[in-house]
């Protein structure tokens, strides 16, 4: 299996306006995978797909150095698994993440956490994406639906 990483890139420590244009592309494109669709579909109080948390999956693109045409299925997963991972207590929805990705096949962890630690280690440790960041990436392309997914829109889903 490939390393889930490519070049490395010198960016500076500023995190705003670091997101290419062709990150957003390659994000779009993934958009359109069926198994992407099934999951933010299945995925209906948006506990591990709200609009903040796939602006962090573009961010984390753009700092993992893969040419934008390089991004697979499994690099959205990584990326929103470890988005979950920084802002969310819960587990469960890092949990969905994986059960839905593997079909409940528990012996797949250890290779998915292997290929999240090789994401990490290709952003440079990079996991901080300010808010400021998710709103500018979301600016981007603001008619693009997965922008509505508001979990604050959904009654109920607010923790207390």
């Amino acid at each position: 299996m490939e390393k889930p990483c490519g070049l490395k890139r010198k960016r500076k420590r500023k995190h705003l306006s670091s997101v290419l244009p062709e990150h957003h592309g390659a994000f779009t494109r993934l958009l359109d995978d069926p198994v992407i669709k099934s999951f933010l579909a299945w995925d209906i109080n948006l506990r591990a797909s709200d609009k903040n948390l796939l602006a962090m999956v573009i961010a984390y693109f753009s700092r993992a150095g893969l040419f934008p045409w390089q991004y697979q299925r499994i690099h959205f997963f990584l990326a929103l698994y470890l988005a979950n991972d920084m802002e969310e207590d819960d587990q469960a929805p890092k949990l969905n993440i994986f059960l839905f990705l593997y079909n409940w096949n528990f012996k797949m962890i250890p290779q998915f956490q292997k290929l999240c630690y090789q994401f990490i280690c290709c952003m440079g440790w990079d996991l901080r994406v300010t808010p400021e960041e998710c709103e500018e990436i979301q600016a981007y392309d603001p008619a693009l639906w997965v922008w509505s997914q508001d979990r604050a829109l959904i009654p109920g889903t607010l923790k207390p």
